[in-house]
């Protein structure tokens, strides 16, 4: 292996990688990234590393899907640490474009995704989810994977990002990646760096409360009691706001008041100067 991942910047050189493994009849998995790399982006690669013979990773801090008072100045960029992460992992290819290549002069195109973009945080974030479509939609075309992996942990993303696959007729497979969590059930996120020691003891109790509801769920109770619960718990274990609570249909994201159907539990919450989101999946007893 050599000292560090190779590295293109230009979609001219990231295809032509490509093309030359596809050539040779390499598989190619695909995990789109925005830096700031964790143990949640590398449990990604190696699972694209398992199911694919070559894996690409871009690293690319889109503008597109930060609101006006969103952190896109501050939000971490570190390539040359995450390169080194990469390597080790054993990723083939890094693409990390610039804006400028991403997004050239007139670039006049935004895809929407209707339905599954709306509520939860599509009513928070404004436009988001148009910019992870749009995003999407060129680094699937620039890269050709055969499989693009993306974590459950943005779960409505994930839904965003299936239901552009299919509407557009993009070739590629979209593997979605379970949650990976520290040992006291935190979401791994690059949004974690934001928090204080303190407010680092406070985080987990969003996946105590998804967890508590899952249960309740399974026992019959309504979500809309659980909710109200547990938004009461999240504001008084410290957190300064909670955008949402909400339980969902799996797929779909219809709103469901019983467990009649597969389900996810989804919240998103302020605590300080970080937004944290997570979900969880929860099954009716019968299932």
């Amino acid at each position: 292996m050599s000292d560090t991942v190779d590295i293109v910047r230009t979609k001219a050189d990231l295809r032509g990688r490509v093309q030359y493994w596809r050539d040779q009849g390499l598989s190619v998995a695909f995990v789109p990234t925005m830096g700031a790399l964790h143990d949640g982006h590398l449990t990604l690669v190696r699972t694209g590393l398992e199911l694919a013979d070559r894996v690409v990773v871009s690293v690319f801090v889109n503008p597109t899907q930060f609101g006006p008072n969103e952190d896109f100045s501050r939000y971490p960029r570190q390539e040359a640490q995450d390169a080194a992460l990469l390597t080790e992992a054993g990723c083939h290819l890094l693409y990390a474009p610039t804006v400028a290549e991403m997004y050239p002069d007139g670039f006049a195109t935004t895809i929407h995704v209707s339905g599954v973009s709306d509520g939860l945080c599509g009513d928070v974030r404004p436009g988001h989810f148009d910019g992870v479509a749009t995003v999407v939609a060129k680094l699937l075309l620039q890269v050709a994977p055969h499989m693009a992996l993306f974590g459950e942990k943005d779960w409505q993303q994930l839904a965003v990002i299936r239901r552009l696959v299919r509407d557009l007729d993009i070739p590629v497979e979209v593997v979605g990646v379970p949650t990976v969590r520290e040992f006291d059930g935190l979401a791994r996120s690059s949004r974690n760096a934001y928090l204080s020691m303190e407010e680092r003891k406070i985080a987990p109790v969003l996946y105590q409360v998804l967890a508590d509801m899952a249960e309740g769920l399974r026992q019959g109770r309504t979500s809309a009691d659980l909710c109200a619960e547990g938004v009461t718990r999240i504001l008084q274990a410290g957190f300064l706001s909670v955008d949402y609570l909400e339980v969902r249909a799996a797929d779909g994201l219809q709103p469901l008041d019983r467990l009649d159907r597969a389900a996810r539990i989804l919240v998103a919450a302020r605590l300080s100067g970080a937004r944290l989101i997570d979900n969880l999946g929860v099954e009716p007893p019968h299932a």
